[in-house]
């Protein structure tokens, strides 16, 4: 189950069925960043691929009849007009045809009326329809998905085609269960098994060998926790994210004065970038103590290219020089992210915020953490957004107990002129009125097992104050795992698939309303551990990001849940 490796294979094929040649790829904007998230340029000039252009931007009317023509893109109503007119009017020689997702019958109808000249020579959907960040991490770079608390339409449609070329690239026909309660994961569910009903034969993959259970779609609420989205994070992509924001694999450093001309851009990628790829979910102290490895090892290679003596010495030097100089550039792009990250993290004095941030995640001490949260926002060298996190964490927590001063809080950061709109929306998003789960661990003594789960935690201890908190994915995906009853909390829509007593052997969770790079850690942390879970979610997170999809979910909606916080409310919400 690697969406990497899915995604590759679809364009290896593109490649090679349209035969040997000089050839030229039309993409439109998503299809753009789909391919260059799974191979660099150079992938694709190997494989003769001389030209990119975009269906949907000015184009040259130049005939170019001695190139075939590779067309990618989405099955949308304006590709197809497109295309059409693409092909009124054909400029190469060939056109070989690929949709990212299923094409209704009549879209082909009319693409094939529009072929006079019959220029096609092949037409075939390849599900590769979601963006692949990591081999277990796909997004489908929808920043905001809901208004009024409900889903947008656009994106509602797009999250259906995304989870659906997913499980058709992974050839899996699930078990569908969603979160109760949420009607946004019901009405996404009742889409998808819709589909997968209506594309029977598509869906019709071998049956379970040796009885073993089907495989699990899983549609979560990021509501259930708003916590994980809110902390910073330490280990290196996530917190790359957090600090510098990565988009599609790239991080633009161009606002960074202190960054040298050639490093405005950084391409982050795990398949393309070894040092990355086996760095992505080391921590932040670790990270440091490998770049020292790393650079010890460059000077070493570097005094080694310093003596040539004999031919064979110059013969070696040439064989080598490619490697070196590759290795030269990940040493200084790493070292060019890491001293950003080092700067904004000693600027922003985020070595205390992170640990009360995981104090108040992890532990119920209300009136010593309210008197370290009141010390810390005033201080002026807390940035304004980081004072606000710190509020937001503290309402989520305590938002029923009895001495709750989120308003006294919301009033000082008034003062500073930060935007105290941010904390009610957040409560009316994801207060305990919407969630469902544990997500502070409240748990009620009755409840042996999970009263259990917390004592063992307890005792064990805590290897950094840093990464206390783990997400409520985890909790969640080891019950899935170890075949606990799932069903008040998470029903099935497709329920003639349940059965099945076995817990499932793989298992796509997605997240609506956005994943983040600590659960993709969780995730691989799983895998390793065995088990075969793909994450994904309409974007991946900060949060920057998240604080924006919430205000921008809660526009319009009439507050009920923050009465106490009226005055610092957006008119919009009275």
């Amino acid at each position: 189950m690697n969406l990497i490796s899915g995604i590759k294979l679809y364009i290896e094929k593109m490649c090679t069925e349209s035969g040997p040649g000089m050839k030229i790829i039309l993409l439109d904007k998503e299809t753009t960043s789909i391919i260059s998230m799974a191979f660099s340029q150079s992938d694709m000039l190997q494989r003769e691929v001389y030209l990119f252009e975009r269906l949907d931007s000015g184009r040259s009317n130049e005939r170019l009849k001695y190139l075939k023509c590779i067309v990618f893109i989405r099955p949308t109503k304006q590709n197809i007009q497109l295309l059409a007119n693409e092909l009124r009017n054909p400029k190469y020689s060939a056109y070989f045809i690929y949709f990212s997702n299923i094409i209704p019958r009549t879209d082909i109808k009319y693409l094939a009326e529009c072929d006079e000249s019959e220029s096609v020579r092949e037409v075939k959907e390849l599900y590769a329809d979601y963006l692949c960040v990591n081999p277990n991490l796909f997004s489908l770079n929808l920043p905001n998905c809901m208004t009024n608390l409900n889903w947008l339409p656009d994106a509602l449609k797009r999250s259906v085609q995304g989870i659906t070329a997913v499980l058709l690239s992974l050839k899996l026909n699930p078990v569908i269960r969603y979160r109760a309660g949420s009607q946004v994961a019901q009405l996404l569910a009742k889409l998808i098994y819709d589909q997968i009903t209506k594309e029977s034969s598509l869906f019709d993959f071998r049956g379970n060998a040796d009885g073993a259970a089907p495989p699990l779609l899983l549609l979560l609420d990021r509501r259930d926790d708003p916590v994980t989205s809110l902390l910073h994070q330490w280990s290196y992509q996530a917190m790359v994210h957090e600090l510098l924001q990565i988009r599609n694999n790239r991080v633009d450093l161009s606002e960074r004065p202190s960054v040298p001309k050639e490093f405005k851009e950084l391409v982050l990628s795990g398949d393309q970038d070894d040092f990355y790829g086996n760095n992505m979910y080391a921590n932040y102290g670790e990270i440091g103590s490998t770049i020292k490895q790393l650079m010890e090892e460059f000077q070493r290679k570097a005094n080694d290219h310093k003596k040539v003596e004999s031919i064979a010495d110059m013969k070696n030097f040439i064989e080598s020089y490619p490697q070196f100089k590759k290795m030269s550039g990940t040493v200084q792009k790493h070292l060019c992210i890491m001293g950003e990250l080092s700067s904004i993290t000693n600027k922003r004095n985020l070595f205390e915020v992170s640990e009360l941030e995981q104090e108040i995640a992890c532990k119920a001490e209300h009136s010593a953490q309210l008197q370290r949260i009141k010390k810390l926002i005033a201080d002026e060298r807390v940035s304004i957004d980081d004072a606000i996190k710190l509020v937001a964490l503290y309402a989520l927590r305590y938002e029923r107990h009895a001495n709750c001063d989120t308003s006294g809080l919301l009033q000082i950061i008034k003062s500073r002129g930060g935007n105290t709109q941010i904390v009610p929306a957040l409560i009316e998003y994801a207060g305990t009125h919407v969630r469902q789960g544990d997500l502070f661990n409240m748990v009620r003594i009755t409840d042996a097992v999970k009263l259990t789960r917390i004592l063992i935690k307890g005792l064990k201890g805590v290897e950094n104050v840093f990464t206390q908190h783990t997400p409520l994915l985890k909790e969640t995906l080891e019950d899935v795992f170890k075949g606990r009853e799932l069903d008040p909390l998470y029903p099935a829509i497709n329920s003639e698939l349940v059965p099945f007593r076995r817990p499932p052997q793989e298992v796509v969770v997605f997240i609506i309303g956005g994943a983040t790079y600590e659960e993709a850690l969780t995730v691989h942390q799983l895998n390793n551990a065995g088990y075969r879970i793909i994450l994904g979610g309409t974007t991946i997170h900060n949060s920057q990001s998240f604080i924006n999809e919430v205000l921008a979910a809660t526009n319009g909606t009439q507050f009920k849940h923050t009465k106490s916080m009226i005055k610092y409310c957006s008119p919009d919400n009275l």
